[in-house]
Formats: structure tokens, C-alpha cells, sequence
């Protein structure tokens, strides 16, 4: 295997988790970007050419139950983030009018580009993804238990039905690859079901903090 294939090969990877990734916050995936093979991805990255080219895997979708929520994927075609790719996403997002963001990198984000992505944050909702963290979906891992973000609605129930406060449930970061991966923000509750030997399952609730 040469090293355009073994690019390629590990590409294929980490887009199959984005979209995995994306489809898990509740974003519309259709089955057949879960299952291209990788001779079809080889053709659509590279369109017959030697050379990869990630302005091909850039794609935005739509919550299934609110038309008016989109999401927007971009791949930087750069090995480094620096503040002048972080100017073409965000005008890819302003040209699809989105206000929610994923950038993946390659090797390095600059702090200024982390600057920016901190400066905007009144504007977009922005988060960045090095593709090694994508190689893998974690989710699928035998020891990562299923966790399920709360709504607002379904949060305010369980601290009624337990009188708990906030600050007694325990915590995830936000920083947690799990978090992350669900896109978690400061606040939200997730619950983790895990697998039990008494009762058959066992519930607990996170929140999230930074």
C-alpha cells in the first residue's frame, strides 16, 4: 500500500465518524454516506487523480426535527489552521447562513486561529476536531456505555423528580472525548446507561462543565 493509499484509507475513517458523529446529535445522514466502500470514497476525494482533495468532504445537513438548525463540516485543506483558513470556513458559513460549525485539521490549530474561534463565539457555534480523534468512533467502543444528551424539558424533570440541585449531580467535562463527541455544552445532562447483573441496566446522570 503507498502512502496515497494509506491517506486515503485512514480519510475514509475519519469521515465515516464525522457523519456517524453528526447522525448521533440528531442531524439528517442518509444511509449511503455510512456505507460508501473505500474504492467510492477513493474516487470521490481524489475524482481520478494522485491526489486527495478535502474541499470534496465538505457537507452540511439539518436537524430531523427543525428544518431552521443546520450544521456545517469542513475539512481544511491545510496540514495547519491559521487564522486565513479559519476566515474561508467562516465565510462558508456565512455564505449558507449557519450558524453551527465542525472544522477538521490535519496536524496543528495556531492559537490565533483558536482566537478566532473564541472570538466568534457570539456569532457561531464552532468546534474543531484533529482527524486522529476521528479515526476511531469511541462510541462504538465496548467499554463506552450509551449516554443520551437531555433535553432542557427532560433536565428540569429529573432535578424535580430526585429535588436535586445542580451542583449535586456529578460531573463530565467538557473537554470528555464522550462530551465532545456529542457536542455537549456547559449545563446539559447526559444520562449513562450502563449494563447491570441485578437489574439488567443502571442509569446515571452527568453534567456537563468546563
Amino acid at each position: 500500500m503507498d502512502s496515497l493509499d494509506r491517506d486515503v484509507a485512514r480519510l475514509w475513517r475519519v469521515n465515516r465518524t464525522i457523519h456517524e458523529l453528526v447522525r448521533d446529535r440528531g442531524y439528517i445522514v442518509a444511509d449511503s454516506e455510512l456505507e460508501t466502500s473505500l474504492d467510492e470514497f477513493r474516487e470521490q476525494v481524489t475524482g481520478g487523480s494522485g491526489a486527495i482533495d478535502r474541499n470534496r468532504l465538505h457537507f452540511f445537513t439539518r436537524l430531523t426535527n427543525d428544518d431552521s438548525q443546520k450544521i456545517f463540516v469542513y475539512f481544511s485543506d491545510e496540514r495547519n489552521v491559521g487564522v486565513m483558513t479559519m476566515r474561508k470556513f467562516l465565510q462558508q458559513l456565512e455564505d449558507k447562513e449557519i450558524q453551527k460549525g465542525i472544522i477538521i485539521y490535519q496536524d496543528k490549530m495556531t492559537a490565533s486561529a483558536h482566537k478566532v474561534i473564541d472570538a466568534m463565539r457570539t456569532q457561531f457555534d464552532l468546534e474543531d476536531f484533529h482527524e486522529t480523534a476521528l479515526l476511531v468512533n469511541i462510541t462504538h467502543h465496548h467499554l463506552v456505555p450509551r449516554h443520551d444528551v437531555l433535553t432542557d424539558e427532560e433536565k428540569k424533570a429529573l432535578l424535580e423528580r430526585y429535588r436535586l440541585k445542580e451542583t449535586q449531580l456529578p460531573r463530565i467535562q467538557v473537554s470528555d472525548p464522550v462530551a465532545r463527541y456529542y457536542g455537549m455544552k456547559r449545563g446539559q445532562v447526559c444520562k449513562i446507561t450502563r449494563p447491570s447483573e441485578t437489574s439488567g441496566r443502571y442509569c446515571s446522570y452527568r453534567i456537563c462543565l468546563g
